[in-house]
């Protein structure tokens, strides 16, 4: 039995189709069940509940071999604990109860690095992936770089204004990856019982882009001119404050992003088992072309 937590999230989902089509069986720990595509809800177990909530996940965990691990976004959090550590707590206290064999949990690059204490959401991240591997579970941590994905976020300005805006200087190069190679690795290890021990495994997409980079390739995929902007943090921090943000999480952001501009994402060297295949060019073509178009 192996389950995903966020099933209806951009990772989780594609997580669960490909479990699913594989023939694994797969119980799904989700909020709202309903959410669910009709077509896979009849091939799964569902608890519902969320994965925060220790009588949830005791449901959910037992007679489990391996767990897809990704904590929900909170953008109300009073402390970025609530969104990470604390909320792994009662998972973890599970995993041993039930004697979870593996799991593979979503997080971050940059442990090691100079920047590592001070990169904000990225370092409370890495505090779950010790707290996770403190259980003494076989446990693998995705880390990654920006997702390509979260250009989604901008289609607007990219549509309407021919532009995207990004918080660092223009002509710094570091990898981005797609949501659907990091359900791949996901799959691949969650499939697999014979790996132990606990670390990192990194996802870096196929090639290292400045800002610049993208703006040039957006263009010739979406065939009209789009600008790169850079972003002051001072004007991420405002942007982040008027659509309500908590003042916790508005600074674990400011702090990640400004992480990023110091390329906290450049420190992991480049080998074919980090490097995905979806470059950035193939995936503007199938998936940011279509959105903005429409």
């Amino acid at each position: 039995m192996i389950v995903v937590t966020t099933p209806t999230g951009a990772i989780g989902s594609q997580v669960l189709k490909t479990l699913v089509t594989a023939g694994e069986r797969v119980r799904l720990v989700a909020r709202d069940p309903g959410r669910i595509p009709s077509g896979l809800q009849a091939r799964v177990e569902v608890v519902a509940g969320s994965h925060g909530d220790a009588d949830v996940v005791d449901r959910a965990f037992e007679g489990a071999r391996a767990v897809f691990w990704l904590p929900p976004s909170n953008m109300q959090a009073r402390h970025l604990d609530d969104v990470y550590v604390g909320f792994a707590r009662p998972a973890c206290e599970a995993i041993r109860r039930h004697g979870v064999a593996n799991v593979v949990g979503i997080s971050a690059l940059g442990r090691g690095t100079p920047l590592a204490d001070r990169a904000g959401l990225v370092t409370a991240s890495l505090a779950m992936d010790d707290l996770i591997a403190s259980t003494g579970v076989a446990y693998r941590a995705l880390v990654m770089p920006s997702f390509m994905d979260n250009m989604l976020r901008q289609a607007s300005a990219i549509r309407e204004r021919g532009e995207f805006h990004w918080p660092g200087p223009g002509d710094l190069k570091a990898p981005t990856c797609a949501t659907r190679d990091i359900a791949d690795m996901a799959v691949r290890l969650l499939r697999d019982p014979t790996w132990t021990g606990q670390g990192e495994q990194a996802v870096l997409g196929p090639e290292d882009l400045s800002p610049v980079d993208l703006a040039r390739i957006m263009s010739d995929v979406l065939g009209k001119p789009i600008a790169f902007r850079e972003l002051a943090i001072d004007d991420l921090r405002a942007s982040l404050a008027q659509r309500g943000v908590s003042p916790a999480v508005e600074e674990g952001y400011a702090d990640m992003m400004s992480a990023k501009a110091e390329g906290l994402d450049t420190f992991v060297v480049r080998t074919p088992d980090n490097t995905t295949p979806t470059t950035f060019r193939q995936w503007c073509t199938d998936v940011l072309k279509p959105v903005v178009d429409r």
